[in-house]
């Protein structure tokens, strides 16, 4: 091994964040949804749903899930004390701000800016789950496709430049 090998740190774990009793809820949130999905989609899902949020709190640009990323997003959204908790470890509460579904609108580039985001924060997103919302390769109850940028008077977007 190299000293330059040495010196790499592995990214951080995003399942840190939160603890393995609140993650294992938060994944079972997401089986529940999705019956034929296998348990480790489901943990990928919900540990991108967690550098989502993380990415959030560090980034001053307007970010946004993947279709299935927002999937874990939900599932997380409904666990409100582990959000919290969460929140209080990022630095910021990210809100969500529901729309009805529409692919319409899809943004490619928030993708990726959302992603990069993801990197900024110390995280290696899992480039699977960043497809575009007509991408059915994992399958996932989620129709949503966020807006970008949202509604008009929401106040409020998936990123910390909205109110807390």
């Amino acid at each position: 091994m190299t000293v330059a090998q040495e010196n790499v740190q592995a990214p951080p774990d995003p399942r840190a964040l939160v603890s393995p009793a609140a993650f294992a809820g938060i994944t079972e949130t997401v089986l529940t949804n999705n019956p034929d999905m296998d348990r480790t989609t489901a943990e990928r899902i919900v540990a991108e749903a967690i550098k989502f949020e993380a990415a959030c709190a560090q980034s001053r640009l307007r970010l946004k899930p993947s279709r299935v990323v927002d999937e874990g997003w939900h599932a997380l959204i409904l666990h409100t004390r582990v959000k919290a908790e969460l929140a209080r470890k990022i630095g910021l509460f990210v809100h969500h701000v529901p729309e009805p579904p529409g692919p319409e609108r899809h943004d490619p580039d928030a993708l990726v800016r959302t992603q990069d985001a993801i990197r900024a924060a110390g995280y290696v997103p899992d480039p699977e789950l960043w497809a575009a919302p007509t991408d059915g390769t994992i399958a996932v109850a989620a129709t949503c496709e966020h807006s970008e940028p949202p509604p008009a008077g929401c106040g409020a977007d998936c990123s910390n430049t909205g109110p807390n």
